[in-house]
């Protein structure tokens, strides 16, 4: 009998030992599962009510009315306990990307709201830097210009708000063609014109550089050729379509209808050559007309713009601009959204425009106060309803270099037109890779 009472209390107190094991043994693993979902779960699911001063991060603003500081200005002064601070980058495109890279790769909170060129949109979405703006991130964007709200998307999910855009306009000699042309096909029939009077006909950025990038995909996107598909991967661009744009660009340049010396090309050169009154059209971007018409230029008073020609009637602009993006590592991500918001409102869509960057607010392209200072903004809406963004990927640096290098090529004859697409094709392939 007693053996039996020591034997039943060993059994109980091995059956509590056990259960005060089982025990801690499942609280142990709860907090570990607790702490690992905490510390692997994504950052753009963090600090999404948070408030507080925050870091605006933007390239050198070049705008002629300091839009830029106008724009924190306005915020601060509404906002004193969610002010901005603004850092300013240098005006080197490559320079203002790798800055922001390096703090998002080291998961920094000190940039919270950055200004995004159209092509890294994709590549920063695409790592999990940046924040998407959905459910009750969501900002309104119906009374935008759609192709912007295009450029700020990525796989279908907005991750951007856009600040401001650019497109390609055709510059011209209304002196010498009263109506500008539609179409490839109608302008390069008016070269007859520029050699009468001793002038180049077509010119725009034909130099190895990111604006072969933009001149090639303007014309290849006017014939109906892409460059990648929907997954920001796979290479479209083999096709007849691709071919018959590259075709038309090779052969302007070798038949002499874009002069040798555009294949040096950059903005500057080129705008140089038109306000010098050495070319009867130039492709390039609004802030020339300035240039253009200023009482230096030899063409004052003679200049036309209208939106690049196509293969049947308007092309396709390459778009350009600022995308406004949220860092996925910024602690007053509830600030940050309200900025974004002030940035797309009318009242900063009017510093924006004033500052000569085109604004993406539909509305402002029929203020008159506006047009009456930028007479192209007309003319500019129109070139971007029908544009284009460069290539939508996650990869846009190496895609860029296999697009101009295959056309530099191309068009100095060192490759055929078939060579080249090809060449384009395996470079976006192997970018993706």
């Amino acid at each position: 009998m007693a053996l039996n009472k020591v034997t039943s209390r060993r059994s109980s107190l091995a059956l509590r030992a056990a259960l005060v094991t089982a025990s801690a043994a499942l609280l142990t693993a709860t907090f570990t599962s607790a702490c690992s979902s905490s510390s692997t779960s994504s950052p753009t699911s963090q600090d999404l009510t948070g408030r507080g001063p925050i870091t605006y991060v933007e390239g050198q603003d070049t705008s002629e009315t300091g839009a830029v500081k106008q724009l924190i200005d306005r915020w601060n002064s509404v906002h004193p306990d969610q002010k901005v601070t603004f850092k300013e980058q240098s005006n080197d495109a490559s320079q203002q990307h790798d800055d922001m890279a390096q703090h998002l790769q080291a998961k920094q909170s000190d940039y919270d709201v950055m200004a995004l060129d159209v092509t890294w949109t994709a590549e920063f979405a695409a790592k999990g830097w940046i924040q998407p703006l959905k459910d009750s991130f969501s900002i309104d964007t119906s009374t935008l210009l759609s192709p912007t709200v295009a450029s700020a998307t990525y796989k279908g999910t907005l991750y951007a708000a856009p600040l401001n855009t650019n497109g390609g306009l055709l510059y011209y000699r209304k002196d010498l063609v009263p109506n500008a042309p539609k179409t490839w096909t109608e302008m390069l029939g008016d070269c007859g014109i520029a050699k009468s009077h001793a002038l180049g006909c077509y010119a725009g950025q034909f130099a190895p550089y990111e604006g072969l990038t933009v001149n090639t995909a303007e014309v290849i996107n006017a014939f109906g050729g892409t460059f990648v598909g929907p997954d920001g991967k796979t290479p479209t661009i083999d096709s007849p379509q691709a071919r018959a744009g590259l075709q038309t660009l090779v052969g302007a340049y070798k038949n002499g209808d874009i002069p040798k010396e555009a294949i040096s090309f950059e903005e500057p050169e080129s705008q140089n050559a038109f306000a010098q009154g050495k070319l009867l059209f130039l492709r390039t971007w609004p802030n020339f007309y300035g240039v253009a018409q200023a009482d230096s230029s030899q063409v004052k008073g003679d200049v036309g713009v209208a939106p690049l020609p196509g293969k049947d009637g308007i092309g396709a602009s390459t778009l350009g601009g600022y995308n406004a993006a949220i860092s996925a590592y910024s602690k007053h991500k509830a600030t940050a959204l309200d900025f974004l918001r002030f940035l797309t409102s009318e009242d900063a869509q009017h510093i924006v425009a004033e500052g000569a960057y085109p604004p993406v607010l539909s509305s402002l392209y029929d203020d008159p106060a506006l047009i009456a200072k930028f007479p192209y903004l007309p003319t500019l809406r129109d070139s971007i309803a029908s544009a284009v963004p460069r290539p939508v990927t996650p990869f846009y640096p190496a895609v860029s270099k296999a697009i101009q290098d295959n056309a530099y090529a191309a068009l100095n004859g060192s490759k055929s037109v078939d060579d080249a697409i090809t060449g384009m094709q395996k470079g976006i392939e192997a970018a993706g890779s």
